[in-house]
């Protein structure tokens, strides 16, 4: 990262958080020519991008399991290849007869490529539920149809135009998929079925809409892919493309608050009482804890704090990490398991019941990236099994539940409830694959405490909001407050690493004035390839993105 030292108010813009819409965010007002500085909190950037080693043999995900939409005309691939990224990042295919496996009692099912497929094989295993099928599937592709021209092609269409290119949209997006299913007349087990990834945006069809679960499975049916050499490839390349290009990336720097007078910001305060000045301040941090503690409801109209303070986050995961020393045999690269019907497994979350997850979703990163040889060692299996759990943080004690608890780890009610939930995930996880204990070499579980520990996320939810107001109502990234911005997984850019890197780019469209994401979909590099540093012998892209970097020091 850049070295170079700058006094305050040598900066255009600032940043707060390196997750994949403040990365994406600076990487862009970099290449535009604007002088960027990110101030990352934690050791390492990249969000829930960025990995984790474990016992010298196991590298885990935080949070990038897989990418849609990572063809030739993909959004993602776009994003980066404006970057002059194009060459760094490359994405492996995952099948596409079967990216993804769907279990329920009694049906299994390989999730294919393609809408049309898709309804082939939803028809095949669910032929009572033909006709409703097919409506269901007509909507949908139709909704993420649309939401894709709207992303790409809208900007100074004439609004006769936009509603007729989007009439589906418009009648079902802002309803609940709830709604979608009752109209369709679904049973039990096509709901499940249908709604079986909702843990790709973290709610249920009774809080989701239309246009969120249809612009996430369209993302996907599209074509899955995995970035080679995991998640932190992303965040590595954006640190380039910032740095490459004047911009500065800091770890280990908590910003405590951002500086605002008479209605404009100026900059921020660090928690070790440093200012940094700028005139536009872009917050990467989920939208409550922007407004009510970055910035301060004061600065904000009521309506906006009304809805902060009122805000539902998305629920938190749980993850078990677990690496064996043998592969499981006739496993694809993601399984969704579910016990049940997903519509009551969703309820007993929301009356705080958390026994034993019903619902599962275990993605193999060694059957994913299996030539990437920090993953594992040879003839050994990684993988992850996660399961949605209740909002309140109260079952995992006190301390856990307290947001500025810092001593959680170590408390007695929070190591008894990691224990038991630990025992849970195994069972759950033994029900899908097998039995495989004996095998175990490395067995971790991350809480809603550890997600709020390193992302400092409102809740411990990595899925930003689930409800700001109204239905489906979500933020934009310009806010009331001039200078000040909010990317991220709140924004209405969607969920997902591919929606918080669209909300990066369209930021760094507002604050320039230009159509950014139109103009590198089209094409358009920005970049400049030539600045972009050396990748010598043994380049390390978690080394590039802060591990083992000293304390406050700028990378």
């Amino acid at each position: 990262m850049n070295d170079e030292h700058r006094t305050p108010g040598d900066w255009d813009a600032i940043v707060i958080g390196s997750g994949m819409g403040g990365l994406t965010c600076a990487g862009y007002l970099a290449v535009t020519g604007h002088r960027v500085l990110v101030l990352e909190q934690a050791g390492v950037v990249g969000g829930n991008s960025h990995v984790f080693r474990r016992r010298s043999a196991y590298e885990f995900d935080a949070g990038v399991h897989y990418i849609g939409d990572c063809g030739p005309d993909g959004v993602l691939p776009a994003i980066l290849r404006g970057l002059a990224l194009e060459d760094r990042v490359t994405f492996r295919a995952m099948d596409p007869d079967g990216f993804d496996e769907v279990v329920l009692p009694g049906l299994r099912m390989l999730v294919p490529t393609g809408w049309d497929r898709y309804l082939d094989r939803l028809t095949g295993v669910l032929p009572q539920d033909k006709e409703g099928l097919r409506e269901f599937v007509e909507v949908c592709s139709s909704v993420g149809a649309e939401m894709r021209w709207a992303l790409l092609s809208a900007a100074g269409a004439e609004p006769a135009e936009m509603m007729r290119r989007t009439a589906t949209m418009m009648a079902w997006g802002r309803r609940t998929l709830h709604d979608l299913f009752e109209h369709c007349e679904l049973s039990a087990d096509a709901r499940t079925a249908l709604a079986a990834q909702a843990l790709n945006y973290g709610i249920g069809p009774e809080e989701a809409t239309v246009g969120m679960h249809a612009s996430v499975m369209d993302h996907y049916l599209r074509g899955a892919a995995y970035p080679v050499g995991g998640g932190q490839m992303l965040s590595a390349s954006l640190v380039e493309a910032i740095t490459g290009h004047g911009g500065t990336v800091r770890v280990r720097q908590r910003v405590e608050r951002v500086l605002v007078e008479d209605g404009r910001v100026y900059g921020v305060l660090l928690d070790s009482g440093e200012e940094l000045r700028a005139p536009v301040v872009v917050s990467n941090a989920d939208y409550p804890r922007t407004v009510l503690e970055l910035v301060g409801e004061e600065h904000f109209a009521p309506p906006i704090v009304k809805r902060a303070r009122t805000a539902v986050m998305g629920h938190p995961l749980v993850v078990l990490y677990v690496g064996l020393d043998r592969e499981l045999p006739g496993t694809g690269p993601n399984v969704w398991w579910h016990g049940g019907p997903i519509e009551d497994a969703f309820r007993e979350l929301a009356d705080g019941r958390f026994d034993s997850p019903q619902s599962v979703f275990i993605s193999f990163a060694s059957a994913k990236d299996p030539d990437t040889a920090a993953i594992r060692p040879p003839g050994h299996a990684n993988f992850q099994v996660m399961a949605l759990c209740p909002r309140p943080l109260d079952a995992w004690g006190a301390a856990a539940a307290d947001p500025d608890g810092e001593g959680y780890r170590r408390d007695p009610a929070y190591l008894a409830e990691k224990e038991r939930v630990t025992e849970a995930m195994l069972a759950t996880a033994e029900r899908a694959l097998g039995p495989f204990r004996s095998h175990i070499t490395h067995l971790e579980l991350a809480t809603p405490a550890t997600q709020r520990r390193y992302t400092r996320s409102t809740g411990g939810s990595p899925f930003g909001l689930a409800r700001w107001g109204g239905t489906g109502a979500r933020p934009d990234t310009r806010t009331g407050v001039k200078g000040l911005y909010v990317v991220g997984q709140s924004t209405r850019y969607g969920s997902g690493i591919t929606g918080a890197a669209v909300s990066g780019i369209a930021c760094a469209g507002q604050i320039t004035d230009r159509p950014l994401l139109p103009e590198v979909h089209g094409g358009a590099v920005l970049g400049d390839p030539r600045l972009l540093p050396e990748r010598g012998a043994g380049w390390d892209p978690l080394h590039a993105c802060g591990g083992r970097a000293p304390r406050g020091g700028s990378r």
